[in-house]
């Protein structure tokens, strides 16, 4: 894969403790209460899914690879939409599941428990963006025009949608503080759940003057021409060709501030004790996929998932993060629930 800019010093992080509080309550709503030491082989492999943009249905964009790694594997494969990115974790800790659709974000402290599988690929590119935006009319036209402002982001735990967009905000000289453990010192930081729900606060909310979420939820609606200027993004961004797209449909035109340095795609976690045959034939179908096993032709495309393919990788890849959360003083555990 392409290589990542490295930051400061590398520390192991620990991940939050189960406590069985809100969060792994409601997960364990829809999984019931597993015990990985009481499976059985032909028991489903349970995929918990936790979805980063609130208008799709994830369950149902998986469904083409539940469907192809039934096929190769000859399991069954049973999909949990999770609802939040610490519940993915929490349900491989708590032997919930057996395969998690994770944030980046969960690596630095899942060592103990979640193995990686794979690496997401979109059209050919393992790497991806964060995006600082706003609209046409506003006076934001840099990061710094963000001091005295108030900007929305993504869940606490977002990689593209919060934590390297505050990296981007401390980088360009603005102090934020405590966040996203707390208050900014020099602007207001105000979250949502997803990138979907940050983007439209901004465009609803004039008191809003600025927002951050991954390229895939804002380069639809900016002309292409605004990240001509940003040589990695025209190279490695598989959102570059469909930048401005949505303009054709009267979609709300958006306004490029920034975009952040090469970001590694989300990984494929696996529970580290799940130690059934199938695992082996799990990951191998899952690095041999191509785009037409995970987006068949006739899938509609409002449920098309959104990467083509998935290349072996492991936690050596995501050293970013590490040394994002080094850099921003975070541990894992603080974020019980976002």
């Amino acid at each position: 894969m392409a290589k990542l800019p490295h930051r400061g010093t590398n520390t192991r992080r620990t991940f939050l403790t189960a406590t069985g509080g809100a969060a792994l309550a409601g997960l364990a709503g829809c999984l019931g209460e597993g015990d990985g030491g009481g499976r059985e082989d032909d028991d489903p492999v349970r995929f918990v899914l936790n979805p980063a943009e609130e208008q799709t249905d994830i369950v149902e964009e998986y469904t083409p690879m539940k469907e192809y790694l039934e096929a190769e594997t000859g399991a069954e494969v049973e999909l949990i939409r999770a609802g939040s990115y610490v519940e993915t974790f929490e349900a491989l800790n708590t032997n919930q599941a057996e395969i998690a659709d994770t944030s980046p974000t969960g690596l630095p402290g899942s060592q103990e428990f979640a193995d990686v599988l794979g690496m997401r690929t979109a059209f050919g590119g393992p790497l991806y963006f964060s995006t600082i935006i706003t609209t046409p009319d506003s006076d934001i036209e840099t990061i710094d025009d963000l001091a005295g402002e108030t900007m929305a982001t993504g869940a606490l735990l977002s990689f593209s949608g919060t934590l390297a967009p505050a990296m981007m905000l401390s980088e360009a000289g603005l102090d934020i503080g405590d966040f996203p453990q707390g208050d900014a010192n020099d602007l207001e930081i105000q979250t949502a759940d997803d990138h979907d729900t940050t983007r439209e606060q901004m465009i609803n909310d004039d008191t809003v003057a600025a927002a951050a979420t991954g390229a895939f939820a804002s380069a639809p609606q900016i002309p292409q021409e605004q990240f001509d200027e940003h040589e990695e993004f025209v190279e490695h961004s598989a959102e570059y060709d469909d930048a401005g797209s949505a303009l054709e449909d009267e979609a709300e035109e958006l306004q490029l501030v920034a975009v952040s340095d090469p970001l590694p795609r989300a990984p494929i976690t696996a529970r580290s004790d799940w130690d059934e045959p199938v695992r082996d034939d799990v990951r191998e179908a899952l690095l041999d996929a191509e785009e037409e096993d995970l987006i068949p032709e006739d899938v509609d495309e409002d449920y098309e998932l959104w990467f083509t393919g998935i290349e072996e990788a492991d936690r050596d890849d995501y050293e970013l993060v590490v040394e994002l959360f080094d850099e921003l003083g975070l541990e894992f555990e603080d974020f019980e629930d976002e």
